[in-house]
Order: C-alpha cells, then structure tokens, then sequence
C-alpha cells in the first residue's frame, strides 16, 4: 500500500465562470443512458474530446433541441435572443462514434454522417463499446505524443440497466492503476475508483449533496478509516458479508474528506441538480 496520499478533485463539474482549474485534459465518453441538458452542458463544456459509445450518439441527438425551430427574420431574431437557453445539436458534434453500432439509429447515424463526425463500426465481440471508445483515446494519445493521459468522464454507466452499471463498476475496478483518472457521472450522482492507500477528497458542497457511500465493490472486505464523515470509521472492516457505509453523510463546512482503504472501493456521492443550472 501506497503511503502517499493521493488528492482528488472534479473540476469538470464546476461552471466554467469559475473556470476548469484541471490540470489534465478531459475525455468525455457518452454511454447509451439517459442524462439532462444541464450536465451535458457541463461535461461538454468542461472536456476536449468527446466520444459516443455506439447508442450514447442517440442520447445526445435526442437530448438537444432540433425541433420546432423557428423560421424567417423573426425566428433567427427569437434564436439569437434565447440562444444561451438553447441547446443546438450542432454546437456538440462529437469528435467519434465507436461501438459495434448496433444500437446506433439510422436517423442520427445520417445527421451525424453529414456534419463529417467520424463513425467506426467495430465488431470485436471481447469489448465493449466502452472499452472500444478508451481504446480510440488511447490511439489518438499514442498520435499525438501526449505524456500525461487524458482523465475520463463518462457520462452514465451508473444507471439505467444493471448488467451495464455492473460492467462500469468492474471496468474501472480493472483499469485504476493504468495511469489515468476515470470517473462516472449522472445526474444523482459522482463516482470514481479509490485504489489502496490513503485519499484526500476537495468537497465542492455547492456542488455535492450530503450523501455519500464508500462500496467495497470487487472486493472481499477492506479496512476502512475516514475523517470528514458524519460516521466516520476507524479500522472498520467493510464487505458484502458485513457492513458497508452506504447512506454515509458529508458535513457542512468540511471541505476534504480523507479516506484510507486496505483494498480498491468505490467513492460515491450524491450530486447537486440544482447546481448545474
């Protein structure tokens, strides 16, 4: 176990009037899960490569507004004006769609076609249409001889059905030590992967509700001591046959929670809606 202490922080999260204080740049992975405007907007605006996972492509044509707009001198007048409320799809063309592409509708397969969206079929039946789109990222890292490995944010994977929720839960548990940051966002919550050793989490409680939970997911059992809980731990063995902190609660006024974990867990928190608008 490491004794250094690793810090964590979700600059994608905040408003860009604060501006994006990461120090690394962000891949935003849509998945094929239901999400608001608002956090698109968020993740969108907070990321520098942005990628559909196969059906992710519908959600995101689905969500913007493509219809209904208006028409004539008036219209463009009434667009212009209203134009900071509107989401227009063409404003968030994504860099890549990847996947097998069977969930992938025809309709937004034509639109995206049109506006030169690079779209690639890939059949390897021993990936998913994740693991296809990190696949992607870590070419275009390899191209164009980036050091520092872009963080990912994916946009879903903790919702929706629970074969895929299990499959982020595992896919991440998997890759944590590969050199590269990956979190799980929807619009109830945050989540990312918690290796072994000691962790300093910054709490942003604009943006983050006060329930929080520490899952010892792929895992037997892991030693849990925290600070910065309304129920902290000390040395408290934590396993599905066992206990495990879930409902956990953060405290107003505590900006870092730290986290010491024998064994990798997931940190989940619940995330403020409100606070992306």
């Amino acid at each position: 176990m490491s004794s250094e202490t690793q810090t964590w922080t979700i600059p994608f999260l905040q408003s860009t009037s604060h501006g994006n204080a990461s120090k690394s740049r962000i891949a935003l992975i849509i998945l094929n899960q239901p999400f608001s405007r608002p956090l698109l907007r968020r993740l969108w605006q907070n990321s520098d490569w942005h990628c559909c996972a196969d059906g992710g492509a519908n959600r995101l044509y689905d969500t913007l507004d493509t219809s209904d707009r208006p028409t004539g001198w008036l219209g463009r007048i009434a667009t212009w004006l209203t134009r900071p409320r509107r989401m227009e799809v063409d404003d968030y063309l994504p860099d890549l769609i990847k996947g097998d592409l069977d969930s992938l509708r025809d309709d937004v397969r034509r639109f995206y076609k049109t506006r030169d969206v690079s779209i690639v079929r890939d059949r390897d039946e021993y990936s998913t249409d994740l693991m296809k789109c990190v696949e992607s990222l870590q070419e275009k890292e390899k191209a164009d001889g980036v050091e520092n490995p872009y963080d990912i944010v994916l946009l879903g994977g903790l919702s929706g059905r629970l074969d895929q929720t299990v499959h982020t839960l595992s896919y991440l548990h998997k890759i944590r030590k590969s050199g590269r940051r990956i979190f799980a966002v929807t619009d109830d919550n945050v989540g990312w992967v918690l290796d072994e050793g000691k962790h300093a989490i910054s709490i942003d409680h604009t943006l983050l509700g006060q329930t929080c939970g520490l899952l010892p997911v792929g895992v037997d059992s892991t030693v849990l001591t925290t600070t910065g809980l309304k129920w902290n731990l000390t040395n408290a063995v934590s396993g599905f046959g066992g206990q495990i902190s879930t409902s956990n609660h953060l405290v107003p006024g505590e900006d870092t929670v730290y986290i010491e974990t024998s064994r990798p867990i997931w940190w989940v928190v619940e995330l403020r809606r409100e606070s992306l608008e």
